[in-house]
C-alpha cells in the first residue's frame, strides 16, 4: 500500500493529504460538539469545506482509473474491489469490538451479532467511503461500452435528485459517483489544471480567491444544498483543492500534507480510535474549555495516531492491518498449455 516517491505525483499526495485532513477534522469537530453540546470556532471551516470535500476524496479517487479499466475482469477485480473488502471486512471487525459492548447494553447479544451482520449489507460508521468505492469502480468498468457522457448525465441527474431512501449505499451512491466518474473521464484535463496553477501561480491565486468568496457565500448563505448548484461547488471546490495542492508542490514547507495523502488510506482507517480516546479524555478532563481547541487537538490525534500505528506495526506480523496479505488476493488465472501433437 506504499509507493516508492518516483511512482506519486507530488499534487495529488497534497490532494489526498487536504481531503483526509478535512475528513477526519469533520468527524473530529462534530463529535466533539455533540459531546460538548455546543459549537466551537472550527465548525465554521467545517462548514466552509462541506460541498467539496468528499467530492474532491471521491474525484481523486478516479483519476487514475484509466490506467487499469481496461483489464480482465479478474485483475481489476483483485486490485479495485477485493483491495477494499479486505480492508473493510478487517477494520469493521476492529470498529465492531470497541463498539459491541455499547450497542450490547442497548440492543443485547442477538441484536449486536445482527448489527454486526447488517454491516455487511449497510456501511459502519466511519468506512462507507471504503465500502462505496469498489463499488464505483464496478460500475464505471460495466459502462465502459456506453458513451461517457450518457454515463456522466445520469450520474449528474442522481447528484441534482432528491435521494434520500435512507440507505447508505443508495443515497452515497446518488450523491457521489459523478466526482468519481468526473475524476476518470477528466483526468487529463484535472492534470492540465494543475500544470497550469504550477506555472502561473498568480492566476491560480486569483481564482482562490474567488471562488473561496463564492463557496463562503453559498455555504453560510444557506444555498450550498440546493440541486445543480451543490455539483457546480463540489466539482469547482475540488478544481480548487487541486490548484492549492499544485501550489503547494513547489515547496517542501508542507511535506507533512503530502505524507498524510502518501498514507491516507492508513488514516483513514484507524482515526476513529485516537479520535474518540482523546476526545473522551480531554472532555472528561477539563483542562480545556475552548471547544474549537479541543476539536483542533483530537483532529491531530486523528491523523497522527493512526501514522504512530502504522509506524509501529509496519515491520512485524501485525503488518497486515494496513498491507493485504497474499492469501487475501485473487490470484490470476492459471494458463492450461495445450498437449503437444
Amino acid at each position: 500500500m506504499v509507493h516508492t516517491q518516483a511512482d506519486r505525483v507530488a499534487w495529488v499526495d497534497y490532494a489526498k493529504g487536504f481531503c483526509i485532513i478535512m475528513v477526519v477534522m469533520m468527524h473530529s469537530t462534530l463529535g466533539v460538539e455533540k459531546a460538548a453540546g455546543a459549537e466551537g470556532w472550527l465548525h465554521t471551516f467545517v462548514e466552509f469545506a462541506r460541498p467539496f470535500r468528499m467530492p474532491d476524496f471521491f474525484l481523486i479517487a478516479g483519476l487514475f482509473l484509466a490506467r487499469v479499466i481496461d483489464r480482465d475482469w479478474r485483475t481489476y477485480l483483485n486490485k479495485k474491489v477485493i483491495h477494499f473488502a479486505y480492508f473493510y471486512v478487517l477494520w469493521l471487525t476492529i470498529q465492531f469490538a470497541f463498539k459491541a459492548p455499547g450497542i450490547a447494553a442497548d440492543v443485547g447479544i442477538a441484536g449486536t451479532i445482527e448489527a454486526y451482520a447488517l454491516a455487511f449489507v449497510e456501511p459502519f460508521g466511519t468506512i462507507w467511503f471504503i465500502y462505496l468505492l469498489p463499488i464505483f469502480f464496478v460500475v464505471a468498468k460495466a459502462t465502459r461500452g456506453l458513451p461517457w457522457w450518457t454515463v456522466w448525465i445520469a450520474g449528474a441527474l442522481l447528484q441534482a435528485a432528491p435521494i434520500h431512501t435512507g440507505s447508505i449505499i443508495v443515497d452515497e451512491f446518488a450523491s457521489r459517483f459523478v466526482f468519481f466518474y468526473t475524476g476518470y473521464i477528466f483526468a487529463p484535463q484535472v492534470f492540465r489544471i494543475a500544470d497550469a496553477a504550477i506555472d502561473r501561480g498568480w492566476l491560480a491565486g486569483a481564482f482562490l480567491v474567488a471562488w473561496a468568496l463564492v463557496n463562503g457565500f453559498a455555504v453560510f448563505g444557506g444555498f450550498a444544498d440546493l440541486p445543480g448548484l451543490s455539483l457546480g461547488l463540489g466539482l469547482i471546490g475540488a478544481v480548487a483543492v487541486v490548484s492549492v495542492s499544485a501550489l503547494l508542490s513547489k515547496s517542501h514547507l508542507t511535506e507533512p500534507i503530502r505524507y498524510c495523502g502518501q498514507h491516507s488510506i492508513v488514516i483513514y482507517l484507524a482515526f476513529f480510535l485516537p479520535m474518540a480516546v482523546t476526545r473522551t479524555v480531554l472532555l472528561k478532563v477539563g483542562i480545556i474549555g475552548d471547544i474549537g481547541t479541543i476539536s483542533l487537538i483530537v483532529t491531530a490525534a486523528g491523523v497522527v495516531g493512526p501514522l504512530i500505528l502504522f509506524w509501529i506495526v509496519r515491520g512485524t506480523w501485525f503488518r497486515f492491518l494496513f498491507r493485504r496479505p497474499a492469501w487475501a488476493t485473487l490470484q490470476p488465472r492459471r494458463q492450461v498449455l495445450a498437449p503437444a501433437e
